[in-house]
């Protein structure tokens, strides 16, 4: 792997509706396999971790009621991907407009 490689960053939206073909008492157990999978698929790396805030997204509603969609950030480090929301950099950006609305 080359240098860049080693610390890349995308950020994806994962369709997570599939997950409704499966039983209701295993959907978010299924849309997490599914976030897995999606990882190992795309960087093509098999050592993915999803971040706690992610899973707390995700199992917030429930074991019958996962979300449809998840807007997510993966990056690799040291050889392992680590998915986790992208909200949180978005909440950032989103800081930094409120200032400059302030300054003008």
């Amino acid at each position: 792997m080359s240098k860049s490689d080693e610390n890349s960053t995308h950020v994806y939206t994962i369709n997570l509706g599939k997950a409704w073909l499966t039983p209701q008492y295993r959907r978010t157990d299924r849309v997490i396999n599914m976030i897995k999978e999606f990882a190992k698929r795309h960087m093509k790396n098999e050592n993915i971790k999803i971040d706690q805030e992610l899973n707390k997204e995700i199992w917030k509603q429930g074991k019958t009621n996962p979300p449809r969609k998840v807007r997510v950030r993966m990056s690799l480090d040291d050889n392992v991907v680590l998915v986790s929301s992208y909200q949180e950099s978005l909440k950032e950006s989103e800081v930094k407009k409120d200032e400059n609305k302030d300054s003008t």
